[in-house]
């Protein structure tokens, strides 16, 4: 039962507790709680430490690790109400990479109660020699937004320390906590094994297609079309997220906003780009109340309790369900009340997306992708940090390791192949003295040379990004505004204008790789702004799509343009429809095109794109050049495929990539991925740091090297399986053909209606001057004309 003092908390505040929060509180193994945004689910998995610390044994009782640094800041301040107002006497620190370097060193020594953490830094914390006498008198770890470290290598990290946590504080009882979970017994195998608690899902959420008086376009992705409606929008609401999918896109959206917003309302600009003081600055508005809306992209998925936002516009689509009801869960944190959303397709085919994923949201149907087992490069770099805490014992950690949930079916193969990179950086490398890191004495494994630790420290984590350059105001003290990546900042020239934290800076040089920018409020930005990553539509809601689109019964769910366009197609040519992959060859101003309805995301369509034009080639039909969206892929070429059967057979496809992917940039941009999660590349030594044009000279040297004279290496083996998997996104193009085995190829006399967007993309070519938009405009009413799109 929960104690008097507890239930007289409650019953001040208004409250009951939830019958999710008591089971929690009753539970006496591991639990995974599931529970709906708003439903107090922090409050459950800290409730059983705050009634243990009603008398602090002393020494870490709690340890809490969320994905998000500003998370744990968030959830300090929450948990310092309930502390003060029990007269409970704790220490409730966090330990991030923003912690001051005092604090880490005098955590080592005294611990608090209570520790909000991030996976890296656990990581780090159990690299070192106190690592025992700091989690020995553990008793409780909350695992907040499980499910989205799950859908990470940071995932796979922080159940190895999961695991040694393990084995430091016997009895440890883990609880981990999500909202969005599409198999929830997966997530529980994921954290080694726990029981789950189901709360009450709450009322279905108030979601709808934005209305607004012009027509989505049909192409490009900005979604400005809408800002007379958003910004209607976010007058009547108190205040309002606006989620895009990428920091360039959200960029230029507020830069827009911004021109339409006569009125002056507080609009701010939330991303991972911009320095940390701006954006917390804009999560201490937030908090306070004092912003009316705030432009985001992922960096506020999460967590994050904004108390009064009451209103989730999404710009552009989804790609993902679980992203969007994650994305909705921000509005309206009031448990059994309905969250508000409203979204805008950023173009036509976007609608049909975003219809697809409003049915898949009402019927609580999310998309995920089974896991793979635990990734071996995390594991070797597991294997290092465990050295840097103190001699092993193979057999033991490779016990302790398959108490992990992703690495419970590891053999003793993998591991001692693990094992053997570590200590000796495989067969090729064993000569040489940088990458002899372990040795055996007495039967244990150890550090060879024991100042080795500082520098593995210096790597621990499994996000490697591309090398990102500070961005700040010209001059002595110039305010930071964030980060650009340097493969961008190699293209500026003195002059050049770019976009960053929503104002136009203009690039006036780089000293110590430090870009830096004098302000340009007057001038358009020439360049649009750094490179964001794109994503790619799920399996599932790229079925769902297909699937509207194939039965003309359910076109009445979409609106009357976008019912127009899809009857026109069924006339000049047929609809892609579920089974059957839809082809179709055209000529268009003297070439040939090929466009593939394939429904398979853009970067499994690029690769086919690759993979097709070779085989093209080989046939002598001249391939010029291809696009992909995530829904097709377009290829132009002097001659006409007349039979797309012989360029999409599996067996050559697949033993295609096997050849291409030999050499390829592809591969050497997946091996250094790997290689730095795995120690083998160092990114950051004392006192220096590589650029990324310095890591990836290295990473392309060993690549060569290892290809040559151990072409069964360890590494070579991880890349050759994940690039498979994840930069190309082979295992997609398997599953499109699988789902449709049959071909429908139409010959026809001029662009088909669906094809008519493709060469948009095609056309879009920076034009300089004024008449841009213009020349734009018109360039797409010829090319719709041609379509029969008038």
């Amino acid at each position: 039962m929960l104690p008097t003092a507890f239930q007289d908390w409650f019953a001040r505040q208004g409250w009951q507790p939830h019958p999710h929060q008591i089971a929690l509180l009753k539970a006496q193994g591991d639990s995974l709680l599931i529970a709906p945004t708003g439903g107090g689910k922090t409050l459950a998995g800290f409730l059983p430490s705050l009634v243990d610390l009603r008398d602090p044994p002393g020494g870490l009782h709690t340890l809490y690790v969320s994905p998000l640094k500003a998370l744990t800041a968030d959830i300090a301040r929450n948990l310092a109400r309930p502390v003060a107002d029990l007269g409970l006497d704790l220490r409730i620190e966090d330990r991030t990479g923003d912690t001051r370097p005092g604090q880490r060193a005098r955590q080592r020594v005294d611990p608090p109660d209570i520790l909000l953490t991030t996976p890296e830094s656990l990581a780090l914390m159990l690299s070192y020699e106190q690592a025992p006498r700091i989690f020995g008198s553990l008793r409780r770890v909350v695992l907040d937004e499980l499910h989205a470290l799950a859908e990470s290598k940071r995932g796979d990290q922080l159940m190895l320390c999961l695991a040694r946590l393990r084995s430091l504080a016997p009895g440890v009882q883990v609880t981990g906590l999500s909202a969005t979970v599409e198999d929830p017994g997966a997530l529980a195998r994921f954290m080694g094994g726990a029981d789950i608690i189901h709360a009450d899902p709450g009322p279905d959420p108030d979601i709808a297609m934005l209305a607004t008086t012009q027509s989505a376009p049909w192409a490009g992705g900005g979604g400005h079309y809408a800002i007379p409606e958003v910004l209607d929008q976010i007058r009547q609401a108190r205040t309002t997220i606006v989620f895009i999918n990428t920091r360039a896109q959200a960029e230029l959206f507020f830069q827009a906003l911004w021109a339409a917003n006569d009125e002056n309302l507080p609009i701010g600009l939330h991303h991972g780009s911009l320095s940390r003081e701006a954006r917390q600055k804009v999560e201490t508005a937030m908090a306070a109340g004092q912003l009316r809306a705030v432009v985001a992209t992922g960096s506020l998925d999460l967590g994050i309790d904004w108390g009064a936002v009451d209103l989730v516009i999404q710009i552009g689509a989804p790609k993902n369900v679980k992203r969007l009801v994650q994305r909705i869960g921000r509005a309206n944190h009031r448990y059994n009340a309905p969250s508000c959303a409203r979204i805008v397709p950023a173009n036509r085919f976007e609608v049909i997306e975003c219809v697809a994923a409003l049915q898949a949201v009402r019927e609580r149907d999310l998309d995920g992708d089974p896991r793979g087992p635990g990734p071996l490069d995390v594991l070797c770099q597991h294997i290092l940090l465990t050295a840097c805490a103190g001699p092993f014992d193979a057999d033991d950690l490779f016990r302790e390791l398959r108490e992990a949930g992703p690495y419970r079916n590891l053999t003793r193969e993998d591991f001692d192949a693990c094992l053997d990179f570590a200590a000796t950086g495989g067969y090729a490398l064993r000569a040489y003295d940088r990458w002899q890191r372990l040795m055996l004495r007495d039967g244990l494994w150890r550090l060879r040379d024991p100042r080795a630790a500082r520098d593995l420290r210096m790597n621990i984590g499994t996000i490697v990004e591309a090398e990102m350059l500070k961005v700040r105001m010209r001059g002595r003290g110039g305010a930071p505004l964030g980060e650009v990546e340097e493969s961008f900042a190699a293209t500026l020239q003195p002059g050049d204008t770019f976009l960053i934290g929503g104002q136009t800076v203009r690039y006036e040089g780089l000293r110590e790789l430090v870009v830096e920018v004098t302000k340009q409020p007057t001038k358009q930005p020439r360049i649009a702004v750094f490179s964001g990553l794109k994503l790619a539509t799920s399996t599932q809601l790229s079925h769902r799509v297909q699937a509207l689109i194939g039965d003309p019964s359910q076109h009445a769910l979409l609106p009357g343009e976008t019912r127009d366009w899809l009857s026109l197609q069924a006339r000049v040519s047929a609809l892609p429809r579920d089974g059957v992959l839809l082809s179709e060859s055209f000529p268009h101003q003297g070439r040939w095109h090929f466009a593939l309805y394939g429904f398979a995301g853009r970067n499994a369509l690029q690769t086919l794109g690759l993979l097709m034009t070779r085989v093209m080639e080989q046939a002598g039909l001249g391939p010029l050049g291809f696009l992909s969206t995530d829904y097709a892929l377009l290829i132009w070429s002097m001659d006409p495929v007349r039979d797309p059967a012989a360029l999409l057979n599996r067996d050559a496809l697949r033993e295609g990539l096997g050849d291409w992917l030999a050499g390829n940039a592809v591969m050497k941009r997946s091996f250094r991925t790997i290689a730095t999660i795995a120690g083998l590349i160092q990114r950051n030594l004392p006192g220096q740091r590589k650029t990324g044009r310095q890591a990836t000279f290295s990473s392309d040297i060993l690549y060569d090297t290892l290809r040559r004279y151990d072409p069964d290496h360890l590494l070579l083996r991880i890349t050759a399986s994940e690039a498979r998997r994840g930069l190309v996104d082979f295992d997609r193009i398997e599953d499109m053909l699988r789902h449709s085995p049959h071909h429908d190829h139409r010959m026809l006399d001029r662009v088909s209606p669906l094809a008519a967007p493709l060469l948009l993309e095609v056309g879009r070519v920076p034009i300089a001057g004024q008449g841009r938009e213009r020349l734009a405009e018109e360039e797409a009413a010829a090319l719709m004309a041609e379509a029969g799109l008038t």
